[in-house]
C-alpha cells in the first residue's frame, strides 16, 4: 500500500482506478482516460495532485540562498505572488528536479515532484549550512488542480466573491494567498487553470462541491497526454541528473544574469557549451498508424541515435507522439525502431497543442 492524498476514498466512490506513481496510490482515470483529456482542452477537469511536495522556504539569506540553489533568478520575482519556473542542479548541470518558485509576502514557496520528495529535501538541507534559512515541509497542504479554458469562471462561480475576485484577477503565473488558502494560475496541462493549496482537511469537501458542478476528475492518465502535447517535461523521463537543462529544451529557464551569481552547475553548464551541447530535446509525430513510447530508438540518416524519452497516442491530434532526445545535428525527418521495424516521423519543435491551438 502506497501515500494516500486527502481524496483517496473519494477516488474510490467514483470508480477510479488507482494506481502506484511514485509511491503514492493515485488516480490513472475515472472510467476514460481519453474523455478527460478532451474535458480539459474544451472545458475544465479536476486533478488531485495531493502528492506534489510543498516546501516553504524562510529566513534573512532565503533570496540569495536560492540564488545559489537554483538555475533561474529567484530576484526576478519582484512581489509577492510571482512564480517562476526553475530547475535545480548538480555540480555538472545534471538536473535534480524542477519546480514552480512562488515569492511570498515572507520568503518563498517551493512546489516539487513528488518522487523526488526526500532527495530535494536532502539536498536543501545539505546546502543550508551558513545561510540563514528555514526549511518548512508542508505535508498538512492538499492541492487542486483546475485545468481547461473555463476553469477560471467554473470556480470562481463555487467560491467567496473575495476568493472569486482573486480567481479573475490573477495574472498567469501569479499566484495570491487568501487566508489558508494559496490559489495560483499555474499548471501542467498547456490550458489556462488554477492549482489551489489548501489545508488538507478542506480539499474533499473543495473536491466535491467542484464535481458536482460538473468539473470532471481526471487522473494521471489524461495529465501525461495533455503534459505531453504541451511539451512539458516529466522529470525521470524527459529530465534527470544525467542530462542538463541545454539537452532538455530548458536553456530557455537558466538565468545566465547577472554574470556573478555562482548558481549550483553554472560550470557545468559552460562546459558543455565550451565542448559543444551533442544533444537536444525534439517533438516527433507518428503519420502512420503505431505508438511511440519511452525508450524506443530513434535513427537520423547519417548522423547518428537518440532515444524517444515520454511517448504516447494524442487524443488531440489523433497520432502518436513523443518527445525524443536526439543528435544536435538532426533535422525534419527521422525513423522511430516499432517492434523491430523502422517507421518514419516527422521532427517537430517539443510543443504540440497549447491553449486548445495545434501547433504543428
Amino acid at each position: 500500500m502506497g501515500q494516500r492524498t486527502p481524496l483517496y476514498d473519494l477516488h474510490l466512490a467514483l470508480g477510479a482506478k488507482m494506481v502506484d506513481f511514485g509511491g503514492w496510490d493515485m488516480p490513472l482515470h475515472y472510467g476514460s482516460q481519453v474523455e478527460e483529456h478532451h474535458q480539459v482542452r474544451s472545458d475544465c477537469g479536476v486533478f488531485d495532485v495531493s502528492h506534489m511536495t510543498v516546501i516553504d522556504i524562510d529566513g534573512s539569506a532565503a533570496a540569495s540562498w536560492l540564488q545559489r540553489l537554483l538555475a533561474n533568478d529567484v530576484m526576478r520575482l519582484d512581489g509577492a505572488g510571482k512564480a517562476l519556473y526553475s530547475t535545480m542542479l548538480n555540480e555538472l548541470g545534471g538536473v535534480v528536479d524542477d519546480m514552480i518558485v512562488y515569492r511570498c509576502a515572507e520568503g518563498f514557496r517551493l512546489v516539487v515532484n513528488a518522487a523526488t520528495r526526500n532527495k530535494v529535501l536532502g539536498w536543501l538541507q545539505g546546502y543550508s549550512d551558513g545561510f540563514d534559512v528555514d526549511i518548512k515541509e508542508r505535508p498538512e497542504l492538499a492541492i487542486l488542480a483546475v485545468q481547461g479554458p473555463h476553469a477560471r469562471d467554473r470556480v470562481a462561480e463555487l467560491l467567496s466573491s473575495a476568493r472569486a475576485a482573486v480567481v479573475r484577477e490573477l495574472r498567469s503565473f501569479e499566484g495570491a494567498a487568501d487566508g489558508d488558502w494559496f490559489i495560483a494560475r499555474t499548471g501542467y496541462t498547456g490550458e489556462d487553470g488554477l492549482e489551489i493549496i489548501m489545508p488538507a482537511e478542506q480539499a474533499p469537501a473543495f473536491f466535491n462541491d467542484l464535481v458536482g458542478a460538473g468539473i470532471a476528475p481526471s487522473g494521471l492518465g489524461a495529465r501525461d497526454t495533455l503534459r505531453l502535447e504541451a511539451g512539458m517535461n516529466l522529470y525521470g523521463q524527459d529530465i534527470d541528473e544525467a542530462h542538463t537543462p541545454l539537452t532538455s529544451n530548458l536553456g530557455w529557464s537558466v538565468a545566465w544574469e547577472p554574470a556573478d551569481r555562482d548558481f549550483i552547475g553554472r560550470s557545468g553548464l559552460l562546459a558543455e557549451i565550451e565542448h559543444g551541447v551533442q544533444e537536444k530535446l525534439v517533438g516527433l509525430v507518428l503519420e502512420e498508424r503505431g505508438v511511440l513510447r519511452a525508450h524506443q530508438v530513434v535513427r537520423v540518416a547519417g548522423i547518428g541515435e537518440g532515444e524517444i524519452t515520454s511517448g504516447s497516442f494524442s487524443p488531440t491530434l489523433s497520432k502518436s507522439i513523443a518527445l525524443a532526445r536526439v543528435p544536435m545535428a538532426t533535422g525534419d525527418r527521422a525513423e522511430v525502431e516499432i517492434r523491430g521495424k523502422w517507421y518514419p516521423v516527422r521532427v517537430v519543435k517539443p510543443t504540440f497543442v497549447r491553449h486548445g491551438k495545434i501547433l504543428i
